[in-house]
């Protein structure tokens, strides 16, 4: 019988160990979502801010004509042609 209460009381306490560290994993996930939201919507305005994000990248160039992709500012020429400046200065089409 006293196996049985302790077999139980172990089970009870390995339980509420492993919900306290799920709950805890949770809680922290909740922080950090807002601040990559606010994030991503300083990148959405601000071309000149460096982007990875292929499809942000595609959007600043629609809607300011210029976005920087990987360190690199490209830009969306009159006759809707996209380019960057090489080091020289002159205009490479993409």
């Amino acid at each position: 019988m006293t196996n049985i209460l302790l077999i139980l009381f172990l089970v009870l306490l390995f339980l509420l160990f492993f919900y306290s560290k799920r709950k805890n994993k949770v809680a922290k996930k909740t922080k950090i979502i807002p601040t990559y939201v606010r994030f991503l919507k300083e990148q959405e305005f601000n071309p000149d801010i460096s982007t990875d994000n292929w499809d942000l990248h595609k959007l600043r160039l629609d809607k300011f004509k210029r976005s920087q992709y990987k360190g690199l500012t490209f830009f969306v020429s009159s006759e809707n042609k996209i380019y960057y400046l090489s080091e020289e200065g002159d205009k490479v089409y993409c």
